[in-house]
């Protein structure tokens, strides 16, 4: 039973995203691509609409029936992927190219803050800043929610530290269709097939199966993902992360994490993924 608010999210996902791809062209929420085509953007929206509905039947019948289909860690998982939605929302729309922020149409003369240097400078020159927001925020979040695990000092910080890192290196890895779930998918199966458990996709369930649908719209270049589809499957895989590994384990992850965030403020991961044969047809696949 378990796997029930996968498959009910899942389903639903399925069934809401044209009605929601038609809603964000209709109002003109759209964004140019690499390739310079406008499409739909954030489409890391139907996760919130479908994790949100999908909690009606899947309540009422775990309350009426008496019967569990949400593990433990549920409550703290979606305070930390619905806020971490909220965030990339405000920086979708209020950041960077959107509709209310600089480099949109209401000012399109205002310099583009990039990467936690562009957003560090901004918050020093005292300008509002939704990418700086964005890292305390989740980090704040991550602090709250892994303080509902019971680890102790030590652990509850490096688990934090693991979820904020992972909800930014996924944005980072966002420059091209499908490129973020991909990653996503590959973590997700080496964890599962490494540890021989699938507790951790049952307890993300509600969020993964419509983070899994955006995907394919964001694949198929049908629809952008925006930071809103990318921070979630970040902070996705760093629970997924924290849910699976011991704290060695998680130390190295740490490591990681911050080397792929380094080199992307620094340097171009779209440009070393076409410099490697294998991993550049791997990204590409799928794309039309």
């Amino acid at each position: 039973m378990h796997a029930l608010p996968f498959l009910v999210a899942l389903a639903s996902a399925a069934i809401l995203a044209p009605a929601v791809l038609r809603a964000l062209s209709a109002g003109g929420h759209t964004k140019p691509n690499y390739r310079s085509r406008e499409l739909p953007c954030p489409f890391g929206v139907l996760a919130l609409a479908v994790s949100l509905l999908a909690l009606i039947p899947l309540m009422l019948l775990q309350k009426l029936t008496s019967t569990q289909l949400f593990h433990t860690e549920a409550l703290p998982i979606a305070v930390y992927a619905l806020g971490v939605i909220g965030l990339g929302l405000i920086d979708d729309t209020l950041g960077p190219g959107g509709p209310g922020g600089p480099g949109g149409p209401g000012e399109p003369d205002r310099p583009v803050q990039r990467g936690w240097r562009g957003h560090g400078a901004a918050v020093l020159r005292g300008e509002p800043s939704t990418g700086a927001l964005k890292a305390a925020g989740s980090l704040g979040l991550a602090l709250f929610t892994m303080s509902y695990l019971e680890l102790s000092n030590g652990r509850w910080l490096l688990a934090a530290a693991v979820l904020a890192l992972a909800t930014n290196a996924f944005n980072l890895l966002d420059l091209r269709p499908g490129r973020s779930t991909k990653a996503f998918v590959l973590l997700g199966a080496g964890l599962g097939i490494g540890s021989g458990e699938v507790r951790p996709l049952w307890s993300l369930g509600l969020f993964v199966a419509p983070a899994l649908v955006a995907g394919f719209y964001d694949l198929r270049e049908r629809a952008m993902l925006g930071d809103t589809g990318a921070n979630l499957l970040g902070a996705l895989a760093g629970l997924w992360l924290v849910l699976t590994l011991s704290g060695t384990g998680q130390l190295v992850a740490l490591v990681l994490l911050a080397a792929i965030t380094l080199y992307g403020e620094l340097r171009s991961i779209s440009a070393l993924v076409e410099r490697i044969p294998g991993l550049r047809e791997l990204d590409a696949w799928g794309r039309p």
